[in-house]
């Protein structure tokens, strides 16, 4: 069994990582054809999702009841992925050396403050650097029992979703995310659930299975 660090674990995580680059290039093309030239402001997407994760993660509302989704964490800390991502993608698109920035960042995890304050420290590290602390996301990963590879999988599954919406009127206000009484993020994980995320074919199944499911 190979150990973390081994070469072939590293390699392998960059060429997952640089898929990952990819597919955000492509989703951000979709958006904005010369979106890698208007200078988004990624980094306030970053703090203002690391609000909406802690409303997943609960626990600080100390005035009401609160119920954890961890399903919802994953695809929050996903979310924060792709705005991650995009900072990280330069003009030259050299996603080999992106990815392997990031790969190197990632191996030294930061020491854990509690998952709250750890998300604090995300979102902080967005306001003040306009960055994504890397070191923070396997931290918070471990936190809820996740690895690299789980957030890749979760990661090429809602990259699916962003393109379905997409493709269905987000931009444009006529999109549908409320299905059947339930966030369509709800039902990519139960369509994930159902699928071999290791298929060649896996992101045209996950798309046609949204498109089976979607009322609009």
């Amino acid at each position: 069994m190979n150990r973390v660090g081994a070469p072939s674990v590293v390699a392998s995580m960059v060429q997952k990582t640089c898929t990952m680059l990819a597919l955000q290039d492509e989703m951000n093309s979709r958006v904005d054809a010369d979106w890698i030239t208007r200078g988004r402001e990624w980094y306030r997407a970053i703090w203002i999702e690391c609000a909406e994760l802690m409303d997943h993660y609960g626990g600080w509302k100390w005035w009401k009841a609160s119920q954890r989704d961890l399903e919802q964490v994953m695809l929050e800390i996903v979310d924060i992925w792709h705005f991650g991502l995009s900072l990280r993608i330069t003009p030259a698109r050299d996603h080999v050396t992106a990815a392997t920035r990031i790969v190197q960042e990632w191996s030294v995890p930061a020491e854990s403050e509690g998952f709250l304050r750890d998300v604090e420290r995300l979102a902080q590290r967005a306001l003040s650097a306009r960055d994504m602390d890397v070191a923070i996301v396997p931290t918070l990963l471990s936190g809820i029992g996740r690895s690299f590879d789980d957030l890749y999988v979760a990661y090429v599954g809602k990259n699916v979703l962003n393109l379905f919406r997409q493709d269905h009127g987000y931009r444009e206000g006529s999109y549908l995310k409320q299905w059947h009484g339930r966030e369509d993020n709800e039902h990519l994980v139960e369509l994930q659930a159902d699928l071999d995320s290791a298929a060649s074919d896996y992101r045209q199944l996950l798309y046609s299975a949204l498109a089976n499911r979607y009322p609009g």
